[in-house]
């Protein structure tokens, strides 16, 4: 097949949604259809390879696939890339839509348009300002007697201009529509172009890698223009690693090897690189020999959440080090680097894209490697400026300065999106208020729902803000946000100690005017959860220079004196004095030793004892 005719058959697509959607289920019939998987080998959520993502039922990697397609006598290769849905991964997400034609915008026909579908929109518009990129709107869950196909169906006719007729109505569990769908990818997605720059000349765009131990990094290209096969001398643009391809091929869906991959072709190249840091979403590969320069829009995913990770075992340093380095392979959007606390000893500080994300890397690093972890209150990061004028970030709640030492301190506030029922509103400017959010315009969006614009301190919709909307909505509102400017915040350090000794683990930075409040909430739950120790304690809470919470813990007792029957009374009064004495010393020398789960339930808002 010449090369103009092979592009011709050529259909890059990625499907995108709100998290739960239906995408992967959606993508299971289509890998039916196509029969590019047998049926014995066919199981839900196929392309979710990962064992917390078929337990969560989301996607937390993106995951490409090759499908062969017969329409009307000429046979398509059809390039699905199948994307998370959650905003910690909107970065991925946006590389993703850099490496297709065109996307099925899919929307749950049981609850309609939501904040995250705009924000995958917009990112999928944006890439059409660069190549006409195709838009197929698509509901699913047709099926379910929940389904209000008419009103989300004004609802996408509003939000895309089009006209009715173009949207296509799926189920993925019964597998409706899905033949029809996969004729109009045919019909309505452009095929690819490409630009001849030459012989020998590359450029492949990476959306994704993976890591193996035998084969180094794997990284996952759609191949924009040129060449490449086995033995190719290549170079990653920004990183400026060489290295050889060791192996290329496509996805159907595991690895199946090819000869080369050409302009229009989505697969991977093996690199054999086993270093951290070389590869990262939204590179460019090109060739050592005639080097070009990387494609437009790169940029490195900019941590927005911290936390300290500690083994429990100080012995399995070295083996959470050697876990980090390894996840870092496969997962280039988190950061770590080393540091030392007096009460946990050494660990690493990490960044994390968001909450999800954190909770997924801690978890396959429990999972995965084995291993104990003691992980810190999330943090974000703060600029504070000294009294002597010195600005620093921090990262770490444990380092923010005392009050007497700081000049001022600025935080990040991000741009909110919410949509949600008319009826919820009310609620939710109360939920507002009290998180610190300044509410901007209110839309009308579609049947009896609007979407209200927010600017909020991060800080805040870290403080259960997600779970609090849910509840507010009764799981009807949602929400899509993106980092905005930094202004300047009334905050200080909330730190508790147990027995006078400041814990850093449950240090953590609070709005001044709630500080009374969280530390009331901390010491009364890290209070319940605490074991009894041998002798009387205090856990108490300190922020704005003074002690502001306190709560006394009684010690276990222990009659001294039930072995004695009879005799003089003073025998037994000796044997209480010494006692006394001793729980003296040990309330002066004692130390408390805190199990992990404390600190893991710490560490989750909703958690008790």
């Amino acid at each position: 097949m010449d090369k103009e005719n092979k592009l011709k058959h050529i259909r890059n697509f990625s499907i995108i949604a709100h998290i739960d959607h239906g995408k992967s289920t959606l993508a299971d019939r289509m890998l039916e259809i196509t029969h590019t998987i047998e049926v014995r080998k066919m199981r839900d959520q196929v392309l979710d390879s990962m064992d917390l993502e078929r337990e969560r039922g989301i996607t937390i990697k993106m995951q490409p696939v090759r499908m062969e397609y017969d329409l009307e006598g000429e046979n398509y290769i059809l390039n699905l890339i199948d994307t998370p849905g959650h905003i910690d991964f909107s970065y991925e997400v946006s590389r993703a839509l850099k490496a297709v034609e065109g996307s099925i915008l899919l929307i749950d026909s049981t609850q309609g348009v939501q904040a995250q579908t705009l924000t995958t929109l917009a990112m999928a518009r944006e890439g059409g300002k660069e190549g006409g990129k195709k838009i197929i709107p698509v509901l699913s869950k047709i099926d379910s007697p929940l389904s209000r196909v008419d009103e989300v169906k004004e609802e996408v006719v509003k939000l895309l201009d089009c006209d009715p007729s173009e949207i296509l109505l799926v189920s993925g569990r019964t597998g409706e529509g899905v033949e029809n769908l996969l004729k109009e990818v045919v019909k309505r997605i452009p095929a690819p172009k490409e630009t001849y720059l030459g012989e020998n000349m590359l450029r492949a765009l990476v959306f994704d890698f993976k890591y193996s131990n035998h084969r180094g990094v794997i990284v996952f290209v759609r191949v924009l223009d040129g060449k490449v096969k086995k033995g190719d001398t290549l170079l990653f643009a920004v990183s400026g690693e060489k290295f050889t391809a060791l192996e290329v091929g496509t996805f159907s869906p595991e690895e199946t090897p090819r000869d080369f991959l050409s302009s229009g072709d989505t697969g991977y190249i093996v690199t054999g690189i086993k270093k951290p840091g070389i590869a990262s979403v939204g590179d460019t590969i090109t060739m050592l020999k005639n080097p070009l320069p990387a494609y437009p829009g790169y940029m490195q995913p900019m941590p927005v959440v911290w936390a300290s990770v500690f083994p429990e075992d100080a012995d399995d340093f070295a083996e959470l080090k050697l876990a980090l380095g390894k996840l870092k392979l496969s997962d280039s959007a988190f950061s770590y680097e080393e540091e030392a606390s007096g009460s946990l000893g050494k660990g690493f500080r990490c960044g994390f894209l968001g909450m999800l994300h954190l909770e997924i890397i801690t978890e396959r690093l429990k999972r995965e490697f084995n291993l104990k972890l003691v992980i810190t209150t999330p943090s974000i990061t703060y600029e504070v400026v000294n009294k002597n004028g010195k600005r620093e970030k921090i990262y770490s709640p444990y380092f923010f300065p005392d009050d007497g030492n700081l000049e001022a301190v600025y935080e990040p506030w991000v741009n909110l999106k919410i949509i949600t029922p008319v009826e919820y509103i009310g609620n939710i400017m109360q939920l507002l208020f009290d998180h610190e959010g300044e509410i901007g315009e209110t839309d009308n969006f579609g049947d009896n729902r609007s979407s209200v614009s927010v600017k909020i301190p991060l800080r805040e919709l870290m403080r259960n803000f997600f779970d609090e909307l849910k509840s507010t909505t009764s799981g009807y509102g949602s929400i899509s946000y993106e980092i905005g400017e930094m202004r300047e915040a009334f905050v200080t350090r909330l730190d508790l100690l147990v027995a006078d000794e400041v814990v850093p683990a449950f240090s953590r930075v609070v709005s001044k005017k709630r500080a009374e409040q969280e530390a009331e909430e901390a010491v009364n739950k890290l209070a319940d959860l605490l074991p009894r120790q041998m002798f009387t304690l205090k856990v108490q809470g300190k922020a704005l220079g003074r002690i502001i919470s306190s709560r006394t813990l009684s010690g276990m007792k222990k009659d001294v004196t039930q072995h004695m029957y009879g005799g003089d009374i003073t025998r037994k009064m000796k044997l209480r004095e010494k006692q006394k004495k001793g729980k003296k010393r040990m309330k002066e020398a004692g130390r408390v030793n805190i199990p992990q789960d404390v600190f893991l339930k710490m560490m989750r808002t909703g958690d008790k004892k």
